[in-house]
């Protein structure tokens, strides 16, 4: 009796794992975004994240409830599992959705810090306050996300052992932000220049 190609061993044991595998990355990867999207208050890309979610996860579950004895199946649900968010993770971060708040505080003058944001197109707030053991400075400065590395270089340049932290910040109102330049290579215009009928 001739056996077909999918209720092969080669099928069974190393292709169909192989495409669980793949499944579950990309299911959990998309879950992980959509956790963090949900978590930034993006209401228009989380629900269509998982809807995709949801259909890659039906898929991987019917075929391992369809092969139950199969147990290199498990294993390969599982191995994409924990890969998928870590994949969704760094997506996540090569994205730099969303803003953050970077609070400084420094016994040092803190408007020189104010000065030195704002000259970079970063707005900054400062508010003078009291520490455990003198008068600090406090500054406020809200970013996106792939701003904050050259916000921290600004930071680490008036004081490489001042104290800040960096927080998410849910949604924001107005505010001081960098223009954000888009590169001329993926111009309208020369994306037109580049296509040309007859190439």
């Amino acid at each position: 009796m001739e056996i077909s190609f999918f209720d092969s061993q080669l099928f069974n044991y190393m292709i169909l794992p192989g495409l669980i595998f793949i499944a579950r990355v990309c299911d959990v990867s998309i879950g992980t975004m959509r956790i963090i999207f949900v978590a930034k208050g993006k209401k228009n890309i989380a629900p269509f994240l998982g809807f995709f979610e949801v259909l890659i996860w039906i898929i991987a579950v019917s075929r391992i409830m369809q092969n139950i004895d199969n147990y290199i199946c498990y294993v390969a649900y599982a191995a994409g599992f924990a890969t998928g968010n870590f994949v969704g993770m760094l997506i996540e971060e090569k994205l730099a959705v969303g803003t953050q708040l970077i609070r400084v505080i420094t016994p040092r003058e803190g408007k020189y810090l104010v000065k030195m944001l704002n000259s970079n197109g970063l707005g900054a707030t400062l508010v003078e306050a009291s520490g455990a053991k003198e008068n600090v400075n406090i500054v406020y400065s809200i970013v996106h996300r792939n701003d904050i590395p050259e916000a921290l270089r600004i930071i680490n340049a008036f004081d490489p052992k001042v104290f800040f932290t960096v927080e998410d910040v849910r949604t924001t109102s107005e505010g001081i932000f960098p223009k954000r330049k888009i590169s001329s290579q993926f111009s309208l215009i020369n994306v037109l220049k580049r296509w040309r009928p007859g190439k």
